[in-house]
């Protein structure tokens, strides 16, 4: 799942495992108690083996014909796994409840070579350490969102482990690294226009799905946006979501009235479908005008905590308030401002001051002009996403259909966007294998040099 997360730092320190500059941190807990010790995390020093009630339950969701899951094999053992099935082979991420191990499973002599050779993330969490952090339930929270989903630019989750006074959970392996460590090796840490909207819009798939289950991701951030081997993303990090309720409607697209029943015309040609019109049977699917838009968004979601990573948290929380789905919306902004120009609008050089500029200091560009049309509709999707007012801010009412239809995004096709092919495929990226005695130093010099944000969390 995680590959080079930053570490999530404490008592308002700024200093970080690979960054020697933490942008955003605001956290009273002590992450020192939270540092799992390797010689207690020897899976084969447990006296006993696990119960059988500790082993995965999970179901597995496939996503192409090429995924793993579909594996008889791995889904035979799937039902049975223990950490002693596991082989723990780096440290490659840190968190502020857990720490995350890039792990294979052990070989086995009627075993299929690529269920043994198959990487995986295994986030390890020390039950004993997050109740004294009184983060117990935001382990759980995670745990929670992680059975519910089922996308392609979501984690899967593999299998849910508990033995002595660990917790774990095995989601798939993003050779990729994150967003924001890919964007510091491009030209003036910055993308390209087409990149970011590339990205924007995977990103844009993901937090509408996770707003239909009525969940409010609010840590959105290029260090949580995962990149998988074929370049696709994968938001990761749901410890410090909520979840809500989403009624599903289908709207005009002239006005925020819900729309009673669904009126049929004539048929629609669509030149981006699959099938042709001689497949559909049903009326229904070929008659849907197009001035009607699906909308499942809670906007009746509330919540009082003050969560997230400073230069991306919105007006209402930054001003201490109540917030609701319209922080996401907020984030999504600043998401697309960073991926285009290379920084956050609103940073400044201490957190309080990052807070003030996002309440109060009004939204500005790098230059006065846009050079081209694409980057003028970026900024003009910016200016709407940014927007200090959550009732007025785009998505706030009717979600990502809303933001789906801004000229941002015209011409990206977005049912068949996995079928393009990404900006940076990566592939797996060998990388020098540190041994579980020595973790504490396995970032290499070049992504210490990077500057990477960390959560913070109030609850009341």
């Amino acid at each position: 799942m995680l590959e080079n997360s930053g570490v999530r730092d404490s008592e308002l320190s700024v200093e970080t495992a690979n960054s020697t500059q933490d942008r955003s941190s605001m956290s009273t807990d002590i992450d020192s108690i939270c540092s799992t010790s390797f010689t207690r995390l020897s899976f084969d020093l447990f006296p006993t083996p696990p119960s059988p009630e500790s082993g995965s339950s999970v179901s597995l969701k496939p996503h192409r014909s090429s995924d793993f899951v579909n594996s008889a094999t791995f889904r035979r053992r799937c039902s049975k796994l223990t950490f002693r099935d596991f082989h723990l082979l780096r440290r490659i991420g840190q968190g502020d409840i857990g720490t995350v191990y890039l792990c294979r499973l052990r070989n086995t002599l009627d075993e299929e070579d690529d269920v043994s050779n198959r990487l995986y993330a295994m986030k390890v969490v020390d039950k004993n350490a997050i109740a004294m952090k009184k983060k117990a339930q935001r382990a759980e929270t995670e745990r929670k969102i992680l059975k519910m989903l089922d996308h392609p630019f979501l984690p899967t989750l593999y299998a849910e482990l508990d033995a002595s006074n660990f917790s774990c959970i095995v989601m798939e392996f993003c050779s990729g690294g994150d967003l924001h460590s890919l964007r510091h090796k491009h030209p003036h840490n910055r993308f390209s226009l087409t990149t970011a909207r590339f990205y924007a819009a995977e990103v844009l798939l993901a937090l509408e799905y996770l707003h239909m289950l009525g969940i409010i991701y609010r840590d959105l951030k290029p260090e949580n946006v995962l990149v998988r081997s074929d370049g696709h993303i994968m938001l990761s990090d749901f410890d410090l979501s909520f979840c809500s309720d989403s009624i599903p409607t289908v709207q005009s697209s002239d006005c925020f009235q819900d729309t009673p029943a669904l009126p049929y015309t004539r048929p629609l040609i669509n030149p981006f479908s699959c099938f042709s019109n001689k497949a559909f049977r049903s009326r229904k699917v070929q008659t849907v005008q197009p001035d009607r838009l699906f909308v499942a968004e809670p906007v009746d979601a509330r919540s009082c905590s003050f969560v997230g990573t400073h230069e991306y948290v919105s007006p209402e929380v930054a001003a201490g308030g109540s917030h609701g789905n319209a922080v996401d919306w907020w984030s999504f902004g600043v998401f697309i401002y960073e991926l285009i120009y290379g920084r956050t609008p609103f940073a400044a050089p201490s957190n309080e001051a990052t807070l003030r500029n996002i309440v109060k200091k009004p939204l500005t560009f790098p230059t006065a002009t846009p050079s081209s049309a694409l980057e003028r509709h970026a900024r003009d999707l910016i200016s709407l996403l940014l927007n200090k007012e959550p009732a007025q801010r785009l998505g706030s009412k009717r979600g990502a259909a809303e933001v789906k239809k801004h000229p941002f995004f015209k011409g990206i096709n977005m049912a068949l966007i996995r079928t393009v092919t990404p900006p940076d495929v990566p592939g797996l990226r060998r990388r020098k294998t540190t041994p579980l005695c020595n973790a504490e130093g396995f970032e290499s010099s070049s992504i210490r040099k990077l500057t990477s944000t960390t959560s913070f969390d109030y609850y009341f």
